[in-house]
């Protein structure tokens, strides 16, 4: 016993020498328990809704009052315009439009039938399922607890107002349609920053990286002889999952292929860059692979808004999500293929991806030249 007992010193002096596995070891669980506890929130909440009243009555004005202070709904960034319903959902800047005609104070008073059309993106398929449940249960506290309505407010409720759903871009709301999309952001965040985040520390590991120093070629040079082949490869992942969800489960593709391939270009590169800035600050390909999970699959997966909705989240994770390239391509890729949207509504995502990549490949190309240096 004496003897393992001096093998376990031995060993937990190891541990306790490394600092970069040793913070990997404490903060990985502290990271996730942060992220599970405050990030996976499934409740729905923050439903932009734009509405549109035709009516202009008390009761309209009311009905819309019911929906936006229910703690569901909140006022859509801009409001639709009547006769172009779908561009307020096409561009994000509303998940559901309310459409209220002419006749809801007399429909009322009378109990005759009378719909409220609700315009639903059904791109996100959990939300849009969350907005009709909401949008039915306060419809029917509206009409039972509206003065204008009659004794038979009840019956009233099931059989006089009623909402006539729409839902768009995925009417049967199903959830592949809604997840393939982020399948591809995740494996090509996982697969560039995972694959070179050990391309620079298995030069050191191997003794090659004299050689390269001695080479008649720049920094960014190496960089960019080292992430090109790994475009490649992330494209060829990229492709063969949207190609098997488009076989496997139907998910359709609306919008520009060269303008997801540009996009999927500038994510790609940014990806590549924080692989290559981790590769250059860490020692083993191990300790690189563990911080590449920490600081990019993790987040990808957790904050972009792959499963859980970002406007749920506190809001120091909102922030905090803002700097996840995964987030900012997730919004172009799902506004592409599934709403066929063009350039004109993702430029913010776009300037947002492009800033993150310029900072992101200079700090790799800077961190490389000190680590020559």
């Amino acid at each position: 016993m004496s003897k393992i007992g001096f093998i376990v010193q031995k060993e937990v002096r190891h541990i306790l020498r490394d600092p970069k596995s040793l913070a990997i070891v404490v903060l990985m669980p502290l990271l996730q328990t942060l992220l599970y506890g405050y990030a996976v929130n499934l409740d729905t909440r923050n439903i932009r809704l734009a509405v549109v009243d035709r009516d202009l009555s008390e009761a309209s004005r009311e009905l819309a009052d019911s929906f936006l202070h229910s703690g569901y709904f909140i006022p859509a960034s801009a409001p639709a315009r009547i006769g172009d319903f779908e561009e307020a959902l096409r561009s994000g800047k509303a998940h559901a439009v309310l459409v209220m005609r002419e006749g809801l104070s007399e429909a009322l008073q009378s109990g005759k039938p009378y719909q409220l059309g609700l315009m639903v993106d059904g791109s996100d398929a959990n939300r849009a399922a969350a907005v009709t449940n909401y949008s039915n249960v306060v419809v029917y506290d509206f009409v039972r607890s509206n003065p204008a309505a009659g004794a038979s407010a009840l019956q009233q409720a099931r059989g006089g107002v009623r909402l006539s759903l729409q839902i768009l871009y995925n009417p049967d709301l199903r959830s592949a349609v809604f997840f393939v999309p982020g399948i591809v952001a995740v494996i090509l965040m996982m697969i560039s920053a995972l694959l070179t985040s050990i391309t620079i520390v298995r030069e050191k590991e191997t003794g090659t990286m004299e050689q390269l120093m001695t080479a008649p070629v720049g920094p960014r040079q190496i960089i960019a002889g080292k992430v090109i082949p790994y475009i490649a490869v992330a494209f060829f992942d990229g492709v063969l999952v949207l190609a098997f969800g488009a076989l496997a489960f139907d998910v359709p593709f609306r919008g520009s292929y060269l303008l997801l391939a540009f996009l999927g270009v500038v994510y790609v590169v940014a990806a590549l860059s924080i692989g290559v800035l981790i590769s250059t600050i860490t020692s083993t390909q191990l300790v690189a692979m563990l911080t590449a999970l920490l600081v990019t699959v993790l987040p990808s997966i957790m904050l972009s808004g792959f499963i859980f909705e970002i406007k749920n989240m506190p809001l120091p994770l909102r922030y905090l999500s803002a700097v996840i390239p995964a987030r900012h391509f997730l919004e172009m890729i799902r506004g592409i293929m599934l709403k066929g949207v063009g350039l004109p509504e993702l430029w913010h995502q776009l300037g947002a991806l492009v800033a993150m990549t310029l900072v992101l490949f200079a700090l790799a190309v800077k961190s490389f030249k000190v680590r020559l240096g």
